[in-house]
């Protein structure tokens, strides 16, 4: 997208022609599992079919050392999609520093939410590095994106919306969607509740390190930490932040996210999961050797006890090259 260019609602024509014969070429066998995941279900209209039990399996299964996670995610998400007319849009927030899985989850999310997932067109992403790089356009970039999302929820409800990297959005651009997120029945002519955001964002990331590191230097398992402990602190850090997307942001200052969400720093044999995970899904020997010598290239904190992965489980993928 060129930069200033104005965000159209919803997929051109030669677009959506070429996503319906995409969906007519798919196999007949992929296309008979999803019409069993969807049923009679109007939302199955936009490529929605919760598959909830294996969102689980796998997050269970594939996201490492994140307790607080598999504690709100699912059951989350499944107590919304339970409740056929929802009052408000399921609205969460991930924080955390690099490499603790937020995008990953997010991905994860709508891959078992909407069939072809993130590359459906009622799952939208935008960054503020691609779609809202100039500051001097912020007015344009509210204008568009309210269009945006307004377009795209009246072609359909049931939609996802990412917006990664929080802590590099321009100030005062987000709070533009706030009519959105709200208890509020129709906005813009809109019905609108059925919808789910997803902030994605590294802000609090530090204060959530430096929790976690206390309760070890205080000798607990990071396991104990709790959600009463980091969800307040998390919220009045980046509301607090000028360098932050929430900044004295309405969205944070009328709680309309309805689950903040911390992703703990990893540590050692975290990261040598990871790295388990990732030579079984390129097919490579998992060699104890290679393991340990793949986690320990990584760099750790703090300096002196080396606790916590700097990077989290970031650059396993590209390391591992290095030992075959």
């Amino acid at each position: 997208m060129a930069p200033g260019t104005a965000l159209s609602p919803g997929p051109a024509p030669a677009l959506a022609l070429a996503l319906l014969l995409a969906a007519a070429a798919r196999p007949a066998a992929a296309s008979g599992l999803w019409a069993l995941r969807c049923g009679f279900s109007a939302d199955c209209e936009c490529g929605f079919g919760p598959d909830l039990r294996g969102l689980e399996c796998d997050q269970a299964t594939n996201v490492v050392g994140q307790p607080l996670v598999r504690q709100q995610v699912v059951p989350a998400v499944r107590e919304f999609l339970q409740n056929p007319h929802p009052a408000k849009p399921l609205v969460m927030s991930f924080h955390g520093s690099t490499g603790t899985g937020k995008t990953y989850v997010s991905s994860m999310l709508v891959r078992y939410l909407f069939q072809g997932g993130l590359q459906s067109p009622y799952v939208h992403q935008f960054s503020p590095i691609v779609h809202f790089p100039h500051a001097e356009r912020l007015e344009q970039y509210k204008e568009n994106l309210k269009h945006w999302i307004q377009g795209n929820l009246t072609n359909c409800g049931r939609s996802a919306f990412l917006f990664e990297e929080m802590d590099k959005m321009h100030p005062g651009l987000i709070d533009v969607i706030m009519p959105f997120l709200g208890p509020s029945w129709v906005v813009y002519g809109t019905n609108y509740r059925k919808a789910i955001f997803i902030f994605i964002s590294n802000a609090g990331g530090e204060l959530i390190n430096k929790m976690t590191l206390d309760l070890w230097h205080a000798h607990k398992d990071r396991e104990e930490i709790s959600m009463q402990d980091l969800v307040p602190a998390i919220s009045k850090a980046v509301f607090e932040n000028p360098q932050s997307g929430f900044w004295k942001s309405g969205i944070i200052n009328d709680s309309l996210i309805d689950f903040v969400v911390p992703f703990l720093p990893l540590k050692h044999h975290h990261v040598k999961q990871c790295v388990i995970s990732e030579l079984v899904q390129q097919g490579l020997e998992v060699r104890p050797g290679i393991v340990q010598e793949v986690a320990d290239s990584i760099p750790y904190f703090p300096e002196e006890e080396k606790i916590f992965s700097s990077t989290g489980c970031k650059t396993v993928t590209s390391r591992i090259s290095f030992f075959f």
